[in-house]
Order: structure tokens, then C-alpha cells, then sequence
């Protein structure tokens, strides 16, 4: 799937009008939707309750909190990007912890060229966050069928009293004369015993 097929899911947190339609302007319903905009960290919370998105964008401060804990939280679930745009005077004092959890920062004022670049960045890096998923599911599939054929290994030992090597060869055995995978003959010898 190419980059211009992904649809991006985002929620702005901002209570500033000005910043959310300039931001919005940047985004294009055939390449990000849905799009929620809210104006503070308590409705961002339980936006965030409600579904996860593949972005998530700051404006700090807001009406109830500086919204800096909440861009640590998300940041560290799967799969999301989260830019905090910040005040030049509490940009060094958020940075270092934001940026070692994995959250992006940006000074404000952002200008509109700045924030398009700060989206290219967010779209990589959520991409890549992709590709550890897929590596992460492969590996995790791949050690269920390590756990199921295992399984089988030792019913085959304890119920036909074969022998490790044994039972490991009739499994792959069976799996290639019937062109099917070592999970689905583990599968059959488990709902068998």
C-alpha cells in the first residue's frame, strides 16, 4: 500500500480557533478522517476513551492543564504520533522528557509551512510505528504456532507414545503431504485428544 493510500486518523487538542482552522486547512479529508478538534485535555481524554487516532496535536497550555502528561500517555499506546506545540518559555522545561517519551515538539507561533513539514514527520513516523506492528504480530503468530505444535508434540508423546523427534517428523510430515501448516495439523491432534 503506498503512503497516499493511508487515511490518518487525528484529534486536535487547541483552544484556539485561529491555530485549529489553519491546522485543519492542512488537512484533507481523502487522506485524514476522521478529524476531531477539542478544546481541552478532559474532552481530549475521553475522545480518547472513545477510539485511538493515528495523530495527535497539542496546543498547550489549555483551559484545564498544560496538557503534558496526556501527550506521554498517548504517545507511549501503539500506533500514535503526538505533536505538543509549546510557548518558547516552557519549551526547554517539557522537551527533554516529551522527546524521551516520543512526543515531537514545536515552538509557537508555527507558521503553516512549519506545520505541513511537522505532518510529513508525523506521517513517517507513524508509518514506521506500522511496521513494528506488522514485525510485532508475525513474531506473536509465530510463537502461538511454536506453543500449538509443542502442544501437540506432547500429546502425541503421551497418548501414542512416540518420542520427541518422532512426533516433531509425523507433525511436519502431515503438515507437507497435505500441503497445509504445522499449526493446522497441531490444531487437529489438540481437538482430537
Amino acid at each position: 500500500m503506498s503512503l497516499m493510500e493511508h487515511v490518518y486518523s487525528v484529534m486536535i487538542v487547541s483552544a484556539a480557533d485561529k491555530l485549529n482552522s489553519s491546522v485543519l486547512s492542512l488537512l484533507p479529508s481523502s487522506r485524514y478522517q476522521p478529524v476531531r478538534v477539542v478544546s481541552s485535555v478532559n474532552a481530549a481524554k475521553r475522545a480518547w476513551n472513545e477510539r485511538s487516532y493515528d495523530y495527535i496535536i497539542i496546543n498547550s497550555p489549555l483551559p484545564d492543564d498544560a496538557g503534558v502528561g496526556f501527550a506521554m500517555d498517548t504517545a507511549s499506546s501503539a500506533g500514535t504520533v503526538v505533536l505538543m506545540l509549546l510557548r518558547e518559555e516552557v519549551m526547554e522545561e517539557i522537551r527533554s522528557e516529551a522527546v524521551s517519551r516520543g512526543v515531537f515538539t514545536l515552538t509557537k507561533p508555527v507558521s503553516r509551512s512549519l506545520m505541513a513539514l511537522a505532518l510529513d514527520w508525523m506521517e513517517s513516523a507513524r508509518e514506521r510505528l506500522r511496521m513494528t506492528e506488522k514485525k510485532t504480530l508475525s513474531f506473536e503468530e509465530k510463537m502461538e504456532e511454536i506453543r500449538l505444535v509443542n502442544r501437540a508434540k506432547w500429546i502425541l508423546i503421551s497418548q501414542l507414545k512416540m518420542d520427541e523427534p518422532r512426533a516433531h517428523r509425523y507433525i511436519e510430515k502431515q503438515a507437507m503431504d497435505r500441503c497445509v501448516s504445522k499449526r493446522e495439523i497441531a490444531e487437529e491432534i489438540i481437538a482430537t485428544y
